[in-house]
């Protein structure tokens, strides 16, 4: 693969067993092109794009997606696919919201390095001398020191020693977490803290790279005891607003919450799992109750359109002018973790690693490099990429895969094979007829 590589695998969780195919039965795929303007550009030369994400889709059955692509930071084509809610016949748009996932880390790690830049933070401070919350004492376990050893910078690289395929994955124990500590479920940013800092880590701080959902709700967290403001709050004014964005929210776990703007979720097979919610129906729907989305804020939390997510890779395109970002800042994102994390046996550096919020791919010897980051949730598939030559482009599934064989990164080799048929790219920018 031309971004994720094989490196360091984003793993896909909470997969439902028992998975069928669901399909969306007779009806074609559905487009909705950019709003009408005076001068209606020339789509053309991106039918390449809609050839593959269109193939995609009705390979895996997937009910709606939306696709922005940027060259040289101008939005060059946006286009919706299939329906944004099948039940309502309504189309999906390259504007309507989805559920972002893991790409809500990206965000997170630039919040945070804004707030490094500004002086209020030092990333190699203990994180839990920032967030201060009493630890969940679990009988017969003892405190584990090394917690406090846990710096902001490892918590950005997924150092911490927190290892979901060793132990597990506390964002998705809502129910059991909130039992432990005899409060109402779900469980909240804070209360599955206070429970992980009474258990052991799974490795020694900063030893190795281990994917960890939980240390980037600890960097939420960190945030907000900086910020002196709710986490989603200080995102919106401080890294979303100055560079237009006004849309992305975090979401709502229940359907009876879901916005206006916001897609409906699906899964192939219509799966139902323990609702996390008292209340409500015992079995739901796995995307409306399966899970604590509110609780998931900084890791996997955003709604978010394509265009909305290609205005912020916009904004991170030029390293040296940045309304994001200095120069210093930029490249401390991309840095990799110090040794030993993501060395080969010689102790080199391996062709793909993860910086600050992105997995990184040096390109070449000039200093470039591919970034990006892919979000699954059941309900969701996403993918965020940022090319080393002015390219980006942003992808957004209402269904994720769960068949092995028609995995979702698939999409990120597809769009590179549309991208390099693009034979003359459009100087137009149609970021002007979104609002975002």
């Amino acid at each position: 693969m031309l971004s994720a590589g094989n490196s360091i695998p984003l793993r896909k969780f909470l997969r439902v067993a028992g998975v069928a195919a669901f399909g969306i039965g007779s009806c074609p795929i559905v487009t909705q092109a950019a709003p009408a303007a005076d001068a209606e550009p020339d789509s053309s030369a991106f039918a390449p794009f809609d050839r593959e994400v269109e193939a995609f889709m009705q390979a895996r059955k997937v009910p709606g997606g939306a696709l922005a692509v940027v060259k040289d930071r101008r939005l060059v084509y946006a286009r919706g696919y299939g329906w944004a809610d099948r039940e309502a016949k309504e189309p999906a748009r390259p504007d309507s919201l989805f559920r972002i996932a893991s790409i809500s880390k990206p965000i997170t790690a630039v919040t945070v390095l804004k707030l490094a830049e500004a002086g209020k933070l030092d990333l190699d401070r203990p994180a839990f001398d920032i967030v201060r919350l009493d630890p969940f004492k679990s009988s017969g376990i003892q405190f584990d020191s090394r917690l406090q050893q846990i710096t902001v910078r490892q918590l950005l690289h997924h150092t911490g020693g927190w290892d979901r395929d060793q132990s597990y994955d506390p964002m998705f124990m809502a129910i059991e977490i909130a039992n432990a500590l005899k409060v109402p479920p779900p469980a909240g940013p804070r209360e599955v803290i206070r429970f992980m800092l009474g258990h052991r880590l799974d490795f020694d701080p900063g030893t190795r790279y281990a994917y960890s959902n939980f240390g980037y709700c600890v960097l939420g967290r960190v945030i907000e005891a900086v910020a002196g403001q709710a986490y989603d709050e200080h995102v919106r004014r401080e890294t979303l607003a100055p560079i237009g964005i006004h849309r992305m929210r975090i979401g709502a776990s229940l359907f009876a919450k879901r916005g206006s703007d916001e897609v409906r979720y699906y899964t192939t097979d219509d799966a139902k799992g323990r609702s996390v919610f008292p209340g409500t129906a015992s079995k739901v729907p796995w995307p409306y109750g399966g899970f604590h989305l509110e609780a998931m804020d900084a890791h996997g939390g955003w709604l978010a359109s394509a265009v909305a997510l290609a205005r912020f890779a916009s904004a991170l395109d030029n390293v040296e002018h940045s309304p994001l970002l200095a120069a210093a800042g930029m490249r401390t994102m991309y840095e990799p973790p110090p040794p030993p994390v993501c060395r080969d046996d010689k102790g080199a550096l391996l062709a793909t690693f993860y910086g600050c919020g992105w997995s990184v791919r040096p390109v070449g010897q000039a200093g470039k490099a591919n970034y990006w980051h892919s979000g699954s949730l059941p309900g969701t598939a996403s993918l965020l990429v940022r090319r080393w030559d002015g390219l980006s482009w942003a992808v957004l599934f209402n269904q994720r895969s769960e068949d092995s064989k028609l995995p979702d990164m698939a999409i990120d080799l597809a769009m590179h094979r549309a991208a390099a048929e693009v034979a003359h790219w459009p100087d137009f920018d149609l970021f002007g007829r979104y609002s975002v």
